[in-house]
């Protein structure tokens, strides 16, 4: 983590985490939605966080991230960022990381999970659980979740909770892939999963199942009635950004697919 600077003021060279409160946490568990297919992490996390009285802690800003700053309605500017926030339950304490966006080029993924998994090591995490979605292109009523994982123990938990572990197929691009897979190499247990969905639209259904799922795996308890509500306004508030990110940003390999940043 570093500012630099000099008589024409600061200037940010490389990703960093302001930590904004300090509160005592014992072994957290870090779940992670950042923006990706169909939304889900990004609106189960949110939705917890909304539900649950998460206490903002941090906050990750990196010069990799669109060169963008949004207009708030009161007349202030907002620095894209992803936020970390700390909510206690009966259980477990748990640590949630949300955010606008996911950063665009593989250099600046692995930059940020390396900071991203720093601050776990920080804390003392004893878990990560990443959030996001298995594209399927179909429509189906009973979705399905699927994992990968960098252990057997968190395989074996998950499955006995209905998570379907080695049939999915393909690569997960972005940080709820990279994040639990760079974590074994520092002996943090860390899964990924994926709830099914067609993968062109925000899927809330997806999300509710994994979050039923999570609030019997992790031993907390929350109400589902408010999410749709709560995620249709998140989906706005992401496209907009999306939108933004289209027209301005040229991306690696001239492509204007950012499925991996939404």
């Amino acid at each position: 983590m570093q500012f630099t600077g000099g008589k024409k003021g600061v200037r940010m060279k490389e990703t960093v985490i302001i930590e904004k409160n300090r509160v005592e946490m014992n072994e957290p568990i870090l779940l992670v939605g950042l923006p990706g297919i169909g939304l889900i992490g990004q609106i189960l996390c949110k939705y917890m966080v909304d539900e649950l009285g998460g206490k903002l802690i941090a906050e990750l800003y990196s010069p990799h991230f669109p060169h963008q700053v949004l207009m708030t309605k009161r007349g202030r500017l907002r620095l894209i960022k992803n936020k970390c926030y700390t909510i206690k339950t009966k259980k477990k304490d748990l640590l949630v990381l949300l955010g606008d966006v996911q950063a665009p080029t593989s250099e600046a993924q692995y930059e940020i999970a390396g900071m991203v998994l720093d601050f776990c090591e920080k804390n003392k995490v004893s878990e990560i659980v990443t959030i996001g979605g298995y594209r399927t292109g179909k429509l189906k009523k009973k979705k399905r979740i699927f994992g990968s994982s960098n252990n057997k123990r968190s395989i074996e938990l998950f499955k006995k909770r209905g998570v379907i572990f080695g049939k999915s197929k393909g690569a997960i691009v972005g940080i709820a892939g990279l994040l639990p897979a760079l974590a074994g190499l520092r002996k943090i247990p860390g899964v990924c999963l994926m709830g099914e969905t067609h993968g062109d639209y925000v899927d809330i259904d997806s999300a509710e199942n994994i979050l039923s799922m999570l609030s019997e795996y992790l031993g907390f308890e929350i109400d589902l009635k408010k999410m749709r509500k709560e995620a249709k306004v998140r989906e706005k508030i992401i496209k907009k950004i999306e939108e933004e990110i289209q027209k301005e940003m040229v991306l690696p390999q001239k492509t204007k697919d950012i499925s991996y940043i939404r």
